[in-house]
């Protein structure tokens, strides 16, 4: 996925603490969008799509409507991806190889190989033509008791693949009316994100779980208080001038009506779309925000 202006090859990502053996990391097919040279404070917006347990072959279709419409990679001013169900990972890369949608994955183990049966390694997802890996979502916290520390491994394990690490946070109903909101959401950051994380390998993505499929969003003023509050931790815990170059997505209940206004908000810079990104009409209605 390329933009005007950037040399493809040079998209490579590092990180400043140089203590880190995993100091040097490769971005597969370079998916984070690079900052304009003559604008380091630009962010190219990602609007991804993550299709949960859902989609047979036939969703592939879906698929085709979305790159017939968005066209070729070059020249877009808004980074796509869709993340369908393992299944159809590979055949989803082979039907978007040369457009401008990306393929990610859902989930990952923290292991390259071995006994983990039912598990799928990041070597395996990049193998299958995967540009990123969502880790940390709210239904793998809930579902399957997934820590901090297991966000954070999964994470470096992403990278190790050479793949691109989309770490979701997020508070439950029951912490956003104790007023514990940012502090839930601060203390995900510090426990999820790895030592190495830069705007290169990582994108975060805010997702209230309560507002999840359930067709409530917050309002405007508490979206832009909880980026905000992403955007000063992240410029804090990551090296000089990276946290201000970190994507930081919108997700929760996103949809073509209320797509605009949310995408608006300061700090938010695309969006983890849920059960919007099933038909690519509505999923283009929600990346026409950016045109």
């Amino acid at each position: 996925m390329t933009r005007t202006g950037v040399d493809p090859a040079a998209r490579v990502c590092k990180s400043s603490r140089t203590h880190n053996r995993d100091s040097h990391l490769q971005c597969k097919n370079g998916i984070l969008g690079e900052m304009n040279g003559a604008n380091m404070a630009e962010i190219q917006p990602l609007v991804a799509g993550n299709w949960k347990m859902n989609g047979l072959k036939p969703a592939l279709g879906e698929l085709k409507k979305l790159t017939n419409a968005l066209g070729g990679a070059s020249g877009a001013n808004t980074d796509v991806m869709i993340c369908p169900p393992f299944t159809l990972i590979s055949s989803a890369a082979h039907q978007c190889n040369g457009s401008s949608v990306q393929i990610g994955a859902q989930d990952c183990h923290a292991n390259e190989s071995g006994a983990h049966t039912g598990d799928i390694a990041p070597e395996m997802l990049s193998d299958a033509g995967a540009s990123a890996v969502i880790v940390g979502h709210s239904e793998r916290r809930a579902d399957h008791g997934e820590t901090n520390d297991m966000v954070n491994a999964k994470a470096q394990a992403v990278w190790r693949a050479g793949l691109t690490a989309i770490i979701c946070v997020g508070e439950t109903d029951t912490q956003r009316k104790a007023g514990e909101t940012l502090e839930v959401i601060a203390n995900q950051l510090t426990g999820s994100i790895p030592d190495a994380a830069t705007a290169a390998n990582v994108v975060l993505a805010y997702e209230p779980v309560w507002a999840i499929g359930t067709g409530l969003t917050p309002t405007t003023d508490d979206v832009a208080e909880v980026h905000a509050a992403i955007r000063t931790q992240l410029e804090a815990m990551l090296p000089a001038g990276e946290g201000r170059k970190v994507r930081i997505l919108y997700g929760g209940s996103v949809k073509p009506s209320n797509a605009s206004e949310l995408m608006a908000v300061p700090n938010v810079n695309g969006a983890l779309v849920g059960g919007a990104s099933l038909k690519a009409d509505d999923f283009l209605g929600i990346i026409a925000a950016y045109t």
